[in-house]
């Protein structure tokens, strides 16, 4: 029996990753800050796909609840074959209007903590010879539009290098970009979004086409026809207009 390990698998593309890594047969590790409301993932999921699902509280801005989370991923006594790092939320505010450490949470929980866990992950796959490593960046991290975007393309950008330092060895490392997607996040961000029905991805759809990405082989996953035909342009347009398009961008999120 494998086992995965997500972190932020209470609710949103978290969630539905446990739910499809679970019909699948996997065994799960769950990672969030809310005790209570992973207790009730857990006994939802071990009710509908009678899987093993252990529970692992910690808030993963806090250097010390992380690395409890990278000890368990480094445990070989109970290896983790697939690690999901997907814990993440976005920011209302732009830079200069939000205090340093509302920012330094946000990058400690988008990029340290991908680092870190990836890091204990990495090397105890590497060890065994095999394992997959998801990291949920976002087509956000193609733009320039603030903190969240510069965030997410170092998640692209060190999900790229570290598969390619891992593939020799028989670990699959891929980065899931997702467009907007219908979930908790924008709420929780109090974003108001005014976007047509074609722009949104269904998140069943989303994380099905990126576990088909993982065992394709593919390092970067850009689920949806229209982000595809978006991520393409992002990276062939000059950066002046790209910089443009993130201003766009930061418009409408705020309505």
């Amino acid at each position: 029996m494998t086992t995965a390990l997500i972190t932020g698998a209470t609710a949103g593309i978290g969630r539905e990753f446990a739910d499809q890594l679970a019909a699948a047969g996997h065994d799960l590790v769950l990672v969030a800050r809310d005790t209570a409301r992973l207790e009730l993932v857990r006994s939802e999921i071990e009710d509908e796909h009678e899987v093993d699902v252990e529970v692992l509280t910690a808030d993963l801005s806090d250097r010390a609840q992380l690395q409890r989370v990278a000890d368990r991923l480094a445990d070989d006594a109970r290896p983790v074959d697939i690690l999901v790092n997907n814990a993440g939320y976005g920011l209302r505010k732009s830079f200069l209007q939000n205090e340093i450490a509302v920012e330094e949470q946000l990058f400690d929980v988008l990029c340290r903590a991908v680092l870190v866990l990836s890091h204990a992950a990495g090397r105890a796959m590497k060890g065994r010879g095999t394992g997959s490593i998801i990291n949920v960046s976002s087509v956000a991290g193609f733009l320039a539009a603030g903190t969240y975007s510069a965030e997410k393309s170092f998640v692209t950008v060190f999900s790229e290098g570290l598969a390619s330092e891992l593939e020799p060895h028989g670990v699959q490392v891929t980065a899931l970009c997702p467009g907007f997607t219908r979930t908790e996040f924008h709420e929780r961000a109090s974003l108001r979004m005014t976007l047509p029905n074609f722009a949104w991805l269904d998140k069943r759809d989303l994380v099905a086409t990126c576990l088909k990405d993982v065992a394709a082989g593919r390092t970067v996953s850009v689920p949806g026809l229209q982000y595809k035909a978006a991520a393409t342009a992002l990276r062939l347009l000059p950066r002046g207009v790209v910089r443009k398009g993130g201003l766009v961008q930061k418009k409408k999120r705020r309505g």
